[in-house]
Order: structure tokens, then C-alpha cells, then sequence
């Protein structure tokens, strides 16, 4: 399979290629650079690859939750793409792409996926592996650090959210942190694999292909 692969939601930027069990990727943090950095990437991969977008087999995107502009960069650029060679995508969660990570890097009953939503709150969504595939085990949530569940069983925390809200989690003796600062974020390479996870029907048109904020609320209303 044939599979590209972009993440924009966080400070991080990065976009990966599939190809036969083998990735490459570029991965950079530099906030506010997104929309200017996907496109020469993308092109990148693809160039060193020696393949054209028409020669992909699907695209996969981050569709959220993050930042509100990011996710739109990714969402607005993989719907471009796909709509011009006409391929699937497949949508998968930051959150997701968070668990996997962790997943990979220490053995955990559950992994506790948390993102920072600003605000003082926090994206979070709770994760096990099965049979060697991530499955969901709550529906992905937002809200102050005190709506975070208390897990039982040997719980992995990972994402920027479990770094910024560490010390308000630590009488859960239960509950372990990843300390490396490169999982603060979720990585194209893990959109991808959990891409690749994904039954044929799960895919989605451009036109169809939809963001995921779980916040509504996008700006603070001024005080009169």
C-alpha cells in the first residue's frame, strides 16, 4: 500500500509516506509555519519516492482535536489533494496517533492520551491494544484536568496535556508519564499506521472528510 500521511493540529508539522510496510518522514516543530511548510514536505516525500499523487493508494489526515487553525490546515490540504487525484482518506485522531506512540515505547495496560486545549482544559481519550491493533475505550472528551477519569490497572499518560498537568495527577500511583518531550505531540508516521489499521469502508471521500474541534467554543466573548 501506497499511503500519504499529514499532521497539523499541534506546534508540530509533519507529514509521512507509506510505502509497503516502509516510512519516511518529516517531522518539525515551528508553529505557525504549518501552511507553509506541508506542501514542500509533502513534495519532498513524494519526489525521493519517485511517486506522483496519482500513483498513491490513499491519503490520511489528522483530523483532530487540536489547535482550531491547524486542524483546518490539514483537513483544507488533505481535501485538496484527494479531490485532485481523487483518492480515499482515512480521518484518524490526534489522540489515537498519541496512544500509538506510547504504545510502542513502554507496555501499558491503558494509555491516557491528553493534548492541551488552552482555556485550561484538556482533549483526552482513553486507549488499549487488542490483538495488536488500538482500540478506543471512551469516546474522546474535552474539560478542566478534575473531568480527567480515574483509571484503574497500569495506565501510560502521554501528549502535551499529561506534561502540563503531571503534578494534579501524581497522587495516581497507578498512572506513569513519558518524560521523552517527543511525544508531546502526534507524529504523520503514527497517522499512518493507524491508517493502515482501518477496514476499507472507514475511508471517506474529500467532500465527505470533516474536522473534530469537540470544543464549540473558538473565541471568548469580550466584557462589555
Amino acid at each position: 500500500m501506497k499511503l500519504l500521511a499529514i499532521d497539523t493540529v499541534t506546534e508540530a508539522c509533519s507529514a509521512a509516506l507509506l510505502v509497503d510496510g516502509e516510512i519516511q518522514q518529516r517531522f518539525t516543530i515551528e508553529p505557525r509555519r504549518h501552511t507553509e511548510l506541508i506542501l514542500p514536505m509533502i513534495d519532498e516525500l513524494l519526489g525521493e519516492a519517485g511517486l506522483s499523487l496519482s500513483q498513491l493508494d490513499a491519503l490520511a489526515v489528522d483530523r483532530g482535536p487540536g489547535s482550531f487553525t491547524g486542524v483546518r490546515i490539514g483537513v483544507g490540504v488533505v481535501q485538496g489533494l484527494a479531490f485532485a487525484a481523487d483518492l480515499p482518506v482515512y480521518p484518524v485522531s490526534s489522540l489515537a496517533a498519541l496512544a500509538l506512540a506510547a504504545s510502542q515505547e513502554i507496555t501499558a495496560d491503558t494509555m491516557l492520551a491528553m493534548l492541551d486545549a488552552r482555556m485550561d482544559e484538556i482533549y483526552w481519550g482513553v486507549y488499549r491494544l487488542e490483538h495488536g491493533l488500538l482500540k478506543s475505550v471512551m469516546d474522546e472528551q474535552v474539560g478542566k484536568p478534575d473531568s480527567l477519569p480515574l483509571l484503574s490497572g497500569n495506565i501510560l499518560c502521554t501528549g502535551s496535556g499529561a506534561r502540563l498537568h503531571e503534578a494534579s495527577l501524581a497522587g495516581q500511583k497507578n498512572y506513569h508519564f513519558i518524560q521523552d518531550c517527543r511525544f508531546d505531540f502526534p507524529h504523520a508516521s503514527f497517522v499512518a499506521q493507524l491508517a493502515i489499521q482501518c477496514k476499507q469502508e472507514q475511508a471517506v471521500t474529500a467532500a465527505e472528510l470533516q474536522p473534530v474541534y469537540l470544543r464549540n467554543l473558538v473565541a471568548t466573548p469580550c466584557k462589555p
